[in-house]
């Protein structure tokens, strides 16, 4: 049940959610969401941004940091790997399934979290990495940052329904707080990507102005944390079938 009281199932929500359809139908774009979870105080609190009213996609909507892949991503050198159940999930219900294809979904999300937040995730413990793709890796070099993946876990998948002006196959990563290594300042502004970011509990976020996957990831979000917050947990998968969305596990 959501906290409204809505006792449809989050599938029936997703499905009966007011969304034009008015583009041309395209192939879904491998993507990846992270949502950083400060769990140090009485209530666990989530990292969310505020979208420029000006985008096309989701204008002034709050979200959580994220987007395609990129080429630096499949090259990045990283310390430590997913755990073996991410990697199983992330390679599953795919049609080329790779590793380096779930690690660069990983990396994906902490280099965005990164360009659109200014937070550098990983650990100063290792040094610097020498040998960076360039572009916003580079940040990480200087600030002598190592993104290390065995902090991530792969909480849940969605693929945008059909004609939307942008359609994403996006794997959602969660990540502790305490992952945060540094932060560059002036990254979010008035014409930033994100025009703010707030740490909001679970409950305030779901009053935030939000997507419809996105509700529906916070709730999958509190039940995992309910359940002991492990990489074992099955991963719900969201994705549209005969019009209709449907919920599975990975």
């Amino acid at each position: 049940m959501s906290a409204t009281g809505d006792q449809r199932t989050a599938a029936e929500r997703l499905s009966e959610a007011p969304r034009e359809r008015r583009w041309p139908n395209q192939r879904p774009k491998d993507a990846a969401t992270l949502v950083v979870i400060d769990r140090r105080g009485a209530e666990p609190r989530v990292l969310m941004g505020r979208r420029h009213d000006g985008h096309k996609f989701m204008p002034g909507k709050f979200v959580f940091p994220g987007g395609r892949i990129e080429a630096g991503d499949r090259q990045m050198v990283v310390a430590g790997s997913l755990h073996p159940a991410c990697e199983a999930r992330l390679m599953s219900r795919v049609v080329r399934p790779s590793l380096s294809r779930a690690r660069a979904l990983a990396l994906a999300a902490i280099r965005e979290t990164f360009e659109e937040t200014g937070l550098l995730l990983g650990s100063r413990d290792y040094g610097a990495p020498e040998f960076v793709p360039e572009g916003p890796w580079a940040t990480f070099r200087r600030e002598g940052v190592f993104p290390e993946l065995d902090m991530l876990q792969f909480v849940a998948r969605a693929i945008t329904p059909p004609r939307r002006p942008k359609r994403f196959d996006t794997r959602f990563f969660a990540i502790d707080a305490e992952a945060i290594a540094g932060e560059v300042a002036g990254v979010i502004g008035p014409e930033a990507e994100l025009v703010e970011l707030k740490w909001v509990s679970l409950p305030e976020a779901r009053g935030l102005d939000l997507p419809a996957i996105t509700h529906v990831i916070l709730e999958e979000l509190e039940a995992r944390i309910a359940k002991g917050f492990l990489p074992e947990l099955p991963v719900p998968f969201y994705y549209e079938k005969n019009g209709r969305f449907v919920r599975e596990e990975l």
